[in-house]
């Protein structure tokens, strides 16, 4: 099947060739889908797309003109996809449910950590040859109190290590998991409770109409002082101007991210000679208790293999018109 692969990055590439092993005619660009970019796709009959690509209404219809039945995503995430729009063209599509749910959380607590203790200001001062501790004075997790915000696959394997750290655990979902209440004494409670009573707090919910924003200048004002807020989600899950204005009042102690709002065209791209056009983030840059990471929570060898394995898994599905379980459906 020739499937035409946008967004390729040479992180994945080796792997994607490797769980191909020839089967499909896999024709991989660095360039992002786009509505001017669409047509590059033309002779294929399945495209292959990232976070970043733009699966609109409008780029639908240009896939659909050219041909297009699928579109296989390198992702769990789908909130780039107008699923109404591809039903109607008649594009089917599908996605990686799940590739390494530990790979997200483990880089959530790396985010925690780094910020905690201070360790990029350390390891800065240590290659200037300054070995003062002054300004690193950091936490101990153990009997901290932290608020997980969502407790799916990934919110689980958080609530397991922050469990091993000795932290209490408030969770706020509209699904309770009874096996992590029972096993690690997760205690539920609303959103705004959460806030209230928590020194940590992280992120683990898909992005849709009822998250966004879920993080807001309200939300905000409610938590503690000096709370630290860390997202490895989706990046329009929080208010970033709100937390910005919640930063300069110190009521947000700590902020750490690996995913924005306006990632878009900005994340996984070397930007280094250009002239940074995003005050938001520009200004986000300024905080020395702010750890930005290019939404690279996922990059683990393990994720990469399952994400590419389950790709060309849900291309042979395609072409034996096989369902694969994968399939993202309106509700």
């Amino acid at each position: 099947m020739k499937t035409t692969i946008f967004s390729t990055h040479k992180f994945e590439a080796p792997y994607l060739i490797k769980a191909n092993n020839g089967k499909h005619e896999l024709k991989m660009l660095e360039t992002r889908l786009t509505k001017e970019t669409a047509i590059l796709a033309k002779g294929s009959i399945t495209v292959s797309i990232f976070t970043g690509d733009d699966a609109s209404a409008e780029v639908l219809k240009q896939l659909s003109i050219f041909g297009i039945k699928n579109i296989a995503l390198r992702s769990a995430g789908f909130n780039h996809v107008d699923l109404e729009q591809a039903a109607k063209f008649g594009i089917k599509v599908v996605r990686v449910p799940a590739y390494s749910p530990y790979a997200i959380a483990e880089h959530a607590i790396a985010l925690i950590l780094a910020l905690n203790r201070k360790l990029i200001k350390a390891n800065n001062r240590v290659h200037e040859q300054n070995f003062s501790l002054n300004g690193l004075t950091g936490f101990d997790l153990n009997g901290k109190t932290v608020g997980i915000i969502g407790t799916g696959k990934i919110g689980a394997v958080m609530v397991k290590i922050l469990h091993g750290f000795g932290c209490r655990i408030l969770a706020f979902d509209i699904q309770e998991n009874e096996e992590i209440k029972q096993k690690y004494q997760v205690e539920y409670t609303d959103c705004k409770s959460l806030c209230r009573q928590s020194d940590i707090i992280t992120l683990h919910v898909p992005l849709n109409e009822q998250t966004k924003h879920i993080i807001n200048k309200l939300c905000i004002e409610n938590m503690k002082y000096g709370v630290m807020l860390i997202n490895t989600s989706r990046g329009a899950l929080v208010d970033t101007k709100a937390v910005i204005g919640g930063l300069k009042t110190k009521k947000i102690g700590y902020f750490g991210m690996d995913v924005y709002e306006e990632e878009e065209g900005l994340f996984f791209e070397d930007h280094s000679e250009d002239i940074l056009l995003d005050d938001v983030i520009a200004r986000l840059m300024t905080f020395n208790n702010v750890l930005i990471t290019s939404h690279q929570a996922f990059l683990t060898e393990t994720a990469l293999t399952n994400i590419a394995e389950t790709t060309i898994y849900n291309l042979d599905c395609f072409e034996k018109r096989k369902v694969s379980g994968n399939e993202v459906t309106i509700d």
